[in-house]
């Protein structure tokens, strides 16, 4: 599958690294490259890696992202990953990335209705 990976820079001087397709051997140096120049070029208080669009992920697409973490960590910048899929959040979970990545913890489902049987 090809994949497409574009930055841009938002008004409130975020920098944003959108990605589509998959973040594996073939492209995570593209990747880490990407996050790296957004950095040195616009010294962004935020960097944002939008996953929306991305179908899969290997180890060497993770460490791209810490790669990426680690660059934006140092200028003191905020790293966030934003709009993981369900398949990426649970391997960002299983590694032990979602605090790096500014994910947290998973949103708490809501509880089902509750209903109550009455005697009659």
């Amino acid at each position: 599958m090809e994949s497409s990976i574009n930055r841009s820079l938002d008004a409130d001087g975020t920098a944003v690294v959108s990605v589509s397709g998959e973040i594996d051997f073939s492209n995570a140096d593209e990747v880490a490259v990407c996050v790296r120049d957004a950095v040195s070029e616009w010294s962004p208080p935020v960097v944002r890696v939008d996953l929306r669009g991305a179908t899969f992920i290997d180890s060497t697409g993770l460490g791209a992202l810490i790669e990426g973490y680690r660059a934006t960590t140092a200028i003191e910048a905020r790293f966030l990953v934003v709009n993981p899929t369900p398949a990426f959040r649970r391997v960002l979970d299983v590694t032990g990335l979602c605090d790096f990545f500014g994910l947290g913890e998973p949103a708490e489902a809501e509880p089902a209705e509750q209903t109550q049987a009455t005697g009659a």
